[in-house]
């Protein structure tokens, strides 16, 4: 049984004829960049996330840089994110100017260690990104008065949490912006990239327009350096198509999770994922943590791609452990809880459209392969 780790053609399939009529309009009325299609959709979207401004743009990283920026990030500033995270959040900070200012992850949900954050302001601290993990939100609340008090900008990392909430509350909502990706793996995925940044801010949301337009917003008026990141309009035509069936989607993503967790439940040596208190979990993804560490959690995977199940690890080698940022200084033992993830998590296939006897298959083969 060949099983993917995330079946993009499924969720195509159910929105093809909607998408070629879509990109028919488009076709002929040629309004490629900036047209009617994506104003409709940042306006649902926006809608969908509790926010009044939702600005397209290219891709995630871009969507982060362009909100760190927009809320006076820069060169000599400092910004608090965890180091468990996949390497575009502290990418967007250092494309921004600024430093990344790692700290670790909390054990039990591997969400940004929130006393550790507040432990690394310090007179330099510009923002704090918590990023919301795996499908859902981190406990930014924890973080919110101090950082007003301080002047300290709260910029979400919300690529993996469409339709996530805290305590209610939409994640995207959270903080004075929040950033995200339209990668088609994404729970709300584009047929190639695209991104977003959120705010309820008037200021922020026509400052990061500003920014990826070349500074601009008169034509041939550039009183700022920016650069070009717009939300192509044939990517707002699925994009708007696949938001009407998200909460659906998301709902059936967690049936899926309720079904591995109660299948894997007993098998001892496995850590399953849990839901934070207050959160509404999104599952995108279904990450598993194995006693055993690297070399059990490799045997595994082994296991099951030689089953044909296209599992993954999200993610092996933490920020602080990379290459591109060895100019911080860290080095192995700096952050424990989120190099211990690293060596012990492994994403099991989830998507809106998997099956029981999908997962009952992957679950058979895990099982036996930790046995």
């Amino acid at each position: 049984m060949k099983i993917p780790l995330v079946d993009l053609a499924s969720m195509h399939a159910e929105i093809a004829d909607e998408v070629e009529s879509g990109f028919a309009g488009l076709l002929a009325s040629g309004a490629f960049v900036q047209g009617p299609q994506v104003t409709a959709f940042e306006q649902a979207f926006a809608e969908f996330s509790e926010v009044r401004h939702c600005v397209g743009v290219a891709n995630g990283t871009d969507a982060l840089e362009l909100a760190l920026r927009a809320v006076g990030v820069g060169p000599g500033d400092e910004v608090i994110l965890p180091a468990n995270t996949f390497i575009a959040t502290a990418e967007a900070v250092a494309r921004a100017g600024a430093t990344p200012v790692l700290v670790d992850c909390d054990p039990a949900f591997l969400l940004i260690d929130t006393h550790a954050a507040a432990a690394r302001i310090g007179p330099k601290t510009k923002a704090i990104v918590p990023v919301h993990l795996f499908g859902q939100a981190a406990p930014v609340e924890d973080l919110a008065a101090m950082a007003e008090n301080l002047g300290v900008a709260l910029v979400e990392d919300h690529a993996q949490s469409h339709g996530a909430t805290r305590h209610g509350r939409a994640a995207g909502s959270l903080g004075i912006a929040a950033a995200t990706s339209f990668y088609p793996g994404k729970n709300l995925g584009a047929y190639g990239d695209g991104g977003a940044v959120l705010t309820d801010s008037d200021e922020v949301a026509a400052r990061v327009r500003a920014l990826g337009n070349h500074g601009s917003t008169a034509r041939y008026q550039h009183p700022e350096l920016g650069f070009n990141s717009r939300l192509d309009s044939l990517q707002a035509v699925v994009l708007s198509a696949k938001l009407a069936r998200l909460a659906i989607w998301n709902k059936a993503r967690a049936a899926a999770a309720e079904r591995y967790s109660e299948l894997l439940g007993g098998v001892a040596g496995i850590t399953l994922p849990a839901t934070m208190p207050g959160n509404t979990h999104v599952w995108h993804l279904y990450v598993v943590r194995f006693a055993g560490g690297a070399a059990q959690r490799d045997g595994v995977l082994s296991a099951l791609h030689a089953a044909g199940v296209g599992a993954g690890i999200h993610y092996p080698v933490p920020v602080h452990l990379q290459g591109a940022f060895a100019g911080l200084g860290h080095g192995r033992g700096d952050f424990p809880v989120a190099e211990a993830a690293a060596d012990s998590m492994l994403s099991l296939p989830l998507f809106p459209h998997v099956s029981e006897e999908q997962i009952d298959h992957v679950v058979g083969v895990v099982t036996a392969a930790v046995s």
